[in-house]
């Protein structure tokens, strides 16, 4: 039988439906502190739970469906505006037969990751939209909350091993700026003198403007020194969070 009779005899039916999602890890940090983005679902199944931005994929890739959810939410075009400048990446896969009570449900989970982004507005299938602390997340839909935690897990290691966290600091910072946002993805205080020696032991990671601040540093001390985002696109040595460096000493 060659491929086209076999195409011709292929029934479909015979196997059990099964439908594909994408579920998004949306963060951003806002008043200092890692937040997600949530909706409340306006229908059932899980009414009136909160859960992550997602759905169905229509007649598009993966990337486009998991775009198009994340603006739906944003209210920005794909593309667009501070939509345009999200780190975008594929999470992982979650597959178990009762994660959804109508049907066998496939979700390709995304992790989205921007500096900032406006305040959401909901979609169509969601009843309200809003940036929520990631410490204040609590029950969530489906399997969701694994995935919120498998995301940020990524996030938190995205910036260890990545200069990721200087797109969240304008085109010349201090190391102190470049810290508080270690320390809002990571959830955890850092030491500053640590921190800075640890930040410019990277090669690459960021080099000095030569320039120091118009503005005293931090607690009103000497004016600090500006820096820019260096040319290094992974980090070597990494800079580990402070328990994960505990584990490998």
């Amino acid at each position: 039988m060659d491929e086209r009779e076999f195409l011709e005899s292929y029934d479909p039916s015979e196997f059990p439906p099964v439908a594909v999602t994408v579920d998004v890890v949306a963060l951003t940090i806002r008043d200092g502190a890692l937040h997600v983005l949530l909706v409340e679902r306006g229908g059932p199944p899980f009414a009136g739970w909160q859960a992550l931005p997602g759905g169905f994929v229509l007649d598009e890739t993966l990337d486009a469906a998991a775009l198009r959810e994340l603006a739906e939410e944003t209210g920005l075009r794909p593309g667009e505006g501070a939509l345009g400048r999200v780190h975008l990446e594929q999470l992982r896969s979650y597959g178990d037969p009762g994660r959804d009570a109508r049907m066998r449900v496939v979700s390709v989970a995304y992790l989205a990751f921007a500096p900032s982004l406006p305040d959401p507005q909901a979609g169509s299938d969601a009843r309200a939209a809003a940036w929520v602390p990631v410490a204040g997340a609590g029950e969530l839909a489906f399997d969701h909350a694994t995935i919120l935690a498998d995301g940020l897990d990524r996030a938190r290691s995205k910036l260890e091993y990545t200069p990721l966290a200087t797109t969240f600091v304008g085109p010349e910072f201090t190391i102190a700026e470049l810290r508080h946002v270690y320390a809002a993805v990571w959830g955890e205080d850092l030491h500053a003198g640590n921190f800075h020696r640890k930040v410019l032991s990277v090669p690459g990671f960021v080099e000095s403007t030569g320039e120091t601040t118009t503005r005293g540093g931090e607690r009103g001390g000497p004016k600090a020194r500006l820096y820019r985002a260096g040319d290094a696109r992974l980090l070597h040595p990494a800079l580990l969070r402070p328990a994960r460096e505990e584990n490998v000493r």
